[in-house]
């Protein structure tokens, strides 16, 4: 879980994840240099949760840097992205999971626009835009997906985190979808409820973030793949997953 100055829905967002019915399980909350008082709320919470675990980078970095932060913290063998700002209901986490769960997927995304559940009406000018983004990845990817920025994605421990994080910002949304679709990794989606927030509201993305998301979009698809990185995770997630796949036969 990222949280960059979120410390008026942080403990919102622990309080449900710990009252999930998840057997065995970790929250790993990584403070992105807040200015607010993040981490005196997740210091907190790891006092009261001992299933909390907080890293602290000295600055912000954006929301890949955090990420890659907690892949690599992390011990659980399905891993979720979480937001810290309460756009994403975790009470859906199961839902996503399941499919992993059940043997019959790799990776899920909760996809905002699947099969629409509770979803605040806000900017159209942000739905295009992220419908814009979805397609050029679709055409480069050869994949039917319909929400590639969406917080959710879950994933089998050996394809998440062999991925070494290039880009920056919001830019891991695209570059994990790109790198995924490289793999043999059984891709699903599934709907979820989407609780928007208004820039007012604390709503961080922005036209930058989008442009930036253009040029991620043709670089891990076009060029990452065929460098000695991007070759070298393809093939230790197949050979994982072609590992996996045949003890479960045998």
């Amino acid at each position: 879980m990222p949280a960059f100055n979120e410390d008026s829905t942080l403990d919102r967002v622990v309080r449900k994840l710990v009252a999930l019915s998840l057997a065995d399980y970790e929250i790993i909350v990584v403070d992105d240099g807040s200015t607010d008082q993040t981490v005196v709320v997740a210091k907190k919470l790891t006092d009261e949760f001992p299933q909390v675990r907080l890293f602290c980078e000295p600055k912000n970095q954006g929301k890949t840097a955090a990420i890659s932060r907690a892949i690599r913290e992390s011990k659980g063998d399905i891993l979720i992205v979480q937001d810290a700002d309460l756009e994403y209901d975790p009470a859906e986490i199961p839902d996503v999971i399941a499919p992993i769960l059940e043997g019959v997927a790799d990776v899920v995304y909760g996809s905002r626009f699947l099969v629409k559940r509770a979803s605040r009406v806000l900017y159209y000018y942000h739905y295009l835009a992220n419908k814009f983004l979805t397609c050029l990845s679709n055409i480069l990817t050869n994949r039917n997906m319909s929400d590639i920025e969406t917080c959710y994605k879950a994933f089998r421990r050996e394809v998440i985190v062999p991925l070494q994080l290039q880009s920056r910002g919001f830019g891991m949304e695209v570059e994990i979808t790109a790198m995924v679709c490289k793999t043999q990794a059984r891709t699903y989606e599934v709907p979820i409820s989407y609780y928007g927030r208004t820039y007012e509201e604390g709503k961080k993305i922005g036209t930058i973030d989008g442009i930036a998301a253009i040029w991620y979009i043709l670089y891990f698809n076009l060029i990452h793949p065929f460098t000695s990185a991007g070759r070298s995770y393809v093939k230790q997630v197949n050979e994982s997953l072609a590992s996996k796949s045949s003890k479960f036969e045998g």
